[in-house]
């Protein structure tokens, strides 16, 4: 069985040599043809060179030097663009996925599974924001999504090539992998794994890539914000109506004199509606924004170079 491993990596200097090592420990031995695809972000350090090193002396190594850093999630779509074989492994060179689950997955594969997702699990982990954070994020999408997104999911999985063609067919601007491998079905089995330590280094996901992350995955499978805004202007409206009765009650029964004008509830009420009429625009803006950078159709990444035995 042809197996290709794609790896994105990003300012990993002296770490791919490890990860590599790490990886052909366990896989060297397996009845496979066995190939590595690794992914250059953009790296501002000495990862491609110690990348092209790498490649000279394994000739299973192949490299895909991105023009500049596209992220994570386009780093791994490039990654899977270029893998060639019957089965594709992505994971991260960071060291944090475990290669000693590459034969469990290639024997669940052989079982007749299109797609083996590892679910990272954190109980024994120390409470942190990180942790905290990520777990609200996954109860949010999967309660206003039609995709169930497993929660703990990591982009450490095995792909079949009919999963991986479906995959790459799905060309948006604005990725979320895990929610689109959830999203093309095929017959799915859920593997769990404690993280290990990074070998060195720290996480190259900042709050801020974080948040833009968790903004593709709400704004891409759900309309459900645009509905909240619907369901509150729905709301004032049925206010409004309520407040015109009641106005209307003192007309009707002669009472006009009771009606004392009040700033405080007149000031209040347009607040709330310009919130409103505020927050709804916001919506609609950002998903304008994503339709925009849809139909300009520019790639979701920009290759550099390649290079393989060496070259």
């Amino acid at each position: 069985m042809q197996v290709a491993i794609v790896l994105p990596v990003y300012n990993e200097e002296g770490v791919v040599e490890q990860t590599h090592a790490r990886i052909c420990a366990v896989v060297d031995s397996l009845p496979h043809e066995i190939k590595f695809y690794y992914v250059d972000d953009g790296s501002s350090d000495g990862t491609m060179k110690d990348l092209r090193a790498l490649a000279e002396k394994d000739g299973r190594v192949c490299i895909t030097q991105l023009s500049r850093n596209f992220g994570h999630q386009a780093a791994l779509s490039a990654g899977m663009d270029a893998a060639q074989g019957e089965v594709v492994i992505s994971m991260d060179g960071d060291g944090q996925h475990p290669p000693e689950m590459i034969p469990q997955m290639l024997n669940l594969i052989e079982q007749g599974y299109d797609l083996v997702q590892t679910q990272r699990m954190d109980e024994a982990q120390p409470a942190s924001f990180k942790k905290w954070t990520s777990g609200a994020f996954y109860r949010f999408i999967n309660v206003i999504s039609g995709t169930r997104v497993l929660p703990g999911a990591a982009d450490f999985r095995a792909l079949t090539r009919p999963a991986v063609e479906a995959l790459k067919s799905m060309p948006e601007y604005h990725r979320f992998l895990r929610g689109m491998v959830s999203w093309i079905g095929f017959n799915t089995v859920i593997l769990p794994y404690q993280p290990a330590e990074r070998i060195s280094g720290v996480s190259k996901y900042s709050l801020a890539k974080m948040t833009r992350l968790a903004m593709d995955a709400i704004f891409s499978f759900s309309l459900v914000p645009l509905y909240v805004g619907l369901s509150f202007g729905a709301l004032l409206f049925c206010l409004a109506a309520a407040e015109m009765v009641y106005v209307l009650s003192f007309w009707v029964t002669g009472q006009t004199s009771n009606l004392a004008p009040g700033w405080s509830s007149l000031m209040f009420v347009i607040l709330i509606v310009g919130g409103m009429l505020m927050a709804l625009l916001g919506f609609i803006g950002i998903y304008v924004g994503y339709i925009f950078q849809e139909v300009k159709r520019r790639p979701v990444y920009i290759v550099k170079g390649k290079y393989s035995d060496g070259k």
